[in-house]
């Protein structure tokens, strides 16, 4: 089933006609609608507030904050769909990966898949592993009415690399090495991973989100050739996985400037680009039958104003033609943030919109 669908033998949700969904599904919208990827989060003093003395995965864990802090940005901001406030390690460590976010650093894993008898540590994940989700999606939809919620997920390639590197790499010389040196034993763990993705997007959209992302951050290591032999058939089996439900699916990683066609072509509903690509020349890449999402850079927000909104307006000037649009940052929200000029950002582009 196409986002363009409404859910088989089930009446519109609250949100199905928000401008978000409608955008997705690449309809005629009232405003451009706005959301950032890592709104919910370390830009907010709101959000150091809630999460005082609390482990970033620990917080993930507890669905009352999880919702607080998931709805700060809808409050402050009056962006158009709410983000759930997780990590994608979270169904990594659902499963009992040794794994940590250190402040600074980011995922750090105890014991690094390199071998076969490696994959062992990668069970099959259930919904009761993340029961938590389910209730914090719960305590979300019920506040949030009219505005979507999108649930997410970490892309296999992206987990994969964490995975093999143990935390974050430049190079991901460890992880090439097994996709290019054993191509079998990258193929199984990519697989695995897929499965894993899916059913942590599953427990998400049957709680009751409204759209899902998939996060390949660090798929812009890669050719476009190794992207389609070695990483596309396991995106793909996610987003076939999660088809069914009729929800729209977002595909975003950073610096896939030469992968948009492939990316869209593991079976997104939208494509999310980043801040290099100008929207119309992304639109080219992709091709027709897609929405796509951004790309305003994020470090434009500390110029000031009148440059924030002379380059939005080059941003939405290369998004007029597009089929549909949903304006976002080339990439996540920086911590440093004046979470004021977001505020501003938002109401700029909702008025330069409006039909």
């Amino acid at each position: 089933m196409s986002a363009n669908e409404s859910p088989a033998g089930r009446q519109p949700t609250a949100t199905y006609d928000s401008a978000f969904l409608k955008a997705c599904r690449r309809e005629p919208v009232p405003h451009t609608p706005v959301w950032f990827m890592r709104q919910a989060g370390r830009s907010l003093p709101e959000y150091h507030k809630a999460r005082e003395g609390i482990a970033m995965l620990d917080s993930c864990t507890r669905p009352e904050l999880v919702a607080e802090i998931t709805l700060q940005p809808v409050r402050r901001h009056n962006v158009d769909a709410a983000v759930y406030y997780s990590d994608i390690v979270v169904p990594l460590k659902a499963i009992g990966i040794d794994l940590d976010i250190k402040p600074g650093v980011g995922p750090v894993v105890a014991n690094p898949i390199r071998t076969r008898a490696d994959l062992a540590q990668l069970r099959d994940l259930t919904p009761e592993d993340v029961s938590y989700v389910t209730e914090a999606i719960g305590l979300l939809t019920a506040e949030l009415g009219a505005t979507p919620l999108i649930g997410f997920a970490g892309a296999p390639f992206t987990l994969a690399s964490y995975l093999i590197e143990g935390g974050p790499s430049r190079t991901y010389e460890n992880a090439k090495a097994i996709m290019y040196g054993d191509p079998e034993l990258w193929a199984d763990l990519l697989d695995r991973l897929a499965d894993i993705t899916a059913a942590f997007l599953k427990v998400q959209i049957e709680a009751g989100a409204s759209a899902v992302q998939l996060f390949d951050s660090w798929a812009g290591a890669l050719a476009p050739v190794d992207y389609r032999r070695s990483v596309l058939p396991a995106s793909a089996k996610v987003f076939k996985a999660v088809e069914g439900y009729g929800v729209p699916r977002i595909h975003f990683g950073v610096g896939t400037g030469e992968l948009l066609g492939l990316m869209g072509e593991a079976g997104a509903d939208v494509v999310g680009v980043d801040w290099r690509v100008p929207l119309d020349e992304a639109a080219r890449r992709v091709g027709p039958g897609k929405a796509l999402q951004g790309n305003l850079d994020s470090t434009v927000l500390f110029a000031g104003t009148e440059a924030v909104e002379a380059k939005t307006r080059e941003v939405l000037d290369a998004a007029k033609g597009l089929e549909g649009h949903i304006f976002n940052l080339g990439h996540g929200v920086m911590p440093s943030t004046d979470p004021d000029a977001l505020t501003r950002l938002t109401e700029y582009v909702h008025t330069q919109t409006a039909r």
